[in-house]
């Protein structure tokens, strides 16, 4: 059975910064790609950062580039966001997700391309 547990969230200060971590059991992390999305109220699911499996290639989105790192431990099978210089505009709910089909070129960036979701953490930034 696939688990991905996602710690790390709360409350911060706009300019401050949190580590998300994401453990997995039952799924080995280091033949996957791997992702972390977030969505706000109201708003649709968005993909803040993903990783290939080979730890080579790295997206992040726009509004995070610079601020957000995603990385790997796959000794641990644990996938971490480290968010800094963290603005209002983060405030969302964090899932970390796994891509298990392997299929060769860019890395997944849409919701409906990863097969496996941790249950979510809250990160709210407070202005």
């Amino acid at each position: 059975q696939v688990q991905l547990v996602e710690s790390g969230g709360g409350l911060v200060q706009a300019g401050g910064s949190l580590r998300l971590s994401c453990a997995a059991s039952g799924l080995t992390i280091s033949r996957y790609d791997m992702g972390w999305f977030r969505q706000a109220a109201g708003k649709e699911r968005e993909c803040v950062a993903a990783i290939r499996w080979s730890s080579i290639s790295t997206y992040y989105v726009d509004s995070v580039k610079g601020r957000f790192t995603i990385s790997r431990d796959n000794a641990k099978n644990t996938v971490y966001l480290q968010m800094s210089s963290l603005k209002p505009e983060d405030t969302a709910v964090y899932y970390c997700a796994a891509d298990t089909r392997r299929i060769p070129g860019s890395m997944a960036t849409v919701a409906d391309e990863y097969d496996y979701w941790g249950q979510g953490t809250q990160v709210t930034v407070s202005s």
